[in-house]
């Protein structure tokens, strides 16, 4: 998945995960089509090539038993993705999963294997030589700790990660560094941080302009419209929204324009324009359902259709 497609994920992923799934931590129930039982997808988990992917299995067995409601059952099952991923691997894949077991294990309220993940990711990020990746997973841990709803709720901790990330997003390539400070941008959001991300978002603006590839260029516009529309500077962020939008709409290949447009559509309704965004979305379901690969194509129109849900109903 995208890197910067990936972080957004998180503010949508529950919603996305109310689907049939395999009931309570019991293992005898199975899903209205006759699915596995969730000892057969732990069984499966388990068969999985490395600890990563098998964590990432087990993640996701925890985020289907959390949406039919089973929360026991979830937090055993994220608990166990927790472990498997505790051990000896690569940084750059390693740390990404641990935000992602941090996040949903502070969602379910276990706070403390949440927090130990968490500083387990960051310890990683120091190792990364690519300045890129570390403020990428510094940023997005900086999210999950200062998040209030799903999160942490620790400011201090947000604050700590997010200017490490900010500082590794600055030393980046210019060529890279929009997208860097785009995954910075969207950490301070998440967290509640917005009024102390004013100097990074400068920056942001200033790389976002100066990139070409039009994908880029209208989800790192979006995520600076983002960061203007939570400090009340609502003409800022739609001026930024409408150069967004039309960047996301000149995209030719089908999928990178869904992803585009979905960044977009989720700053437009941080700056109260949930109607534009939802007409943004129909045209990112049409371009998701246009992208050739099934797996890929799945994975973009659940996330469409989540966030069209979830702006529905505001």
């Amino acid at each position: 998945m995208p890197p910067f497609a990936r972080a957004l994920l998180a503010l949508v992923v529950g919603i996305a995960l109310l689907v049939p799934a395999a009931g309570c931590s019991g293992t005898k129930k199975k899903g209205k089509k006759g699915g596995l039982t969730i000892a057969q997808q732990r069984e499966k988990a388990d068969k999985e090539s490395t600890p990563d992917r098998q964590a990432a299995a087990y993640l996701k067995i925890a985020r289907k038993q959390f949406a039919s409601g089973d929360k026991s059952g979830a937090k055993e099952s994220g608990k166990t993705a927790l472990q498997k991923i505790s051990g000896e691997g690569e940084a750059s894949q390693v740390a990404p999963r641990l935000i992602d077991v941090a996040g949903f294990l502070a969602e379910v309220g276990e706070k403390k294997p949440a927090r130990d993940a968490l500083k387990k990711a960051t310890d990683l990020a120091a190792t990364l030589e690519d300045p890129v990746r570390r403020a990428r997973v510094l940023a997005e841990a900086g999210g999950v700790y200062g998040d209030k709803a799903k999160g942490l709720a620790d400011g201090k901790a947000a604050k700590d990660a997010l200017a490490q990330a900010t500082e590794a997003a600055e030393k980046a390539d210019e060529r890279f560094r929009a997208e860097a400070l785009a995954a910075v941008a969207l950490g301070y959001t998440r967290s509640g941080l917005a009024d102390a991300a004013s100097d990074m978002v400068g920056k942001l603006e200033e790389a976002a302009k100066g990139l070409e590839e039009p994908r880029a260029k209208a989800e790192a516009l979006a995520a600076a419209a983002n960061v203007k529309a939570q400090t009340g500077k609502k003409d800022e962020a739609k001026a930024l929204l409408d150069e967004a939008a039309a960047a996301a709409k000149s995209v030719e290949r089908a999928e990178s324009r869904a992803y585009a447009l979905v960044a977009v559509a989720t700053a437009l309704d941080a700056n109260g324009a949930t109607k534009e965004a939802l007409s943004l979305l129909k045209e990112a379901d049409k371009a998701a359902n246009k992208v050739a690969e099934p797996d890929a194509m799945k994975t973009i129109v659940d996330k469409v259709r989540a966030l069209t849900m979830a702006l529905e109903k505001k």
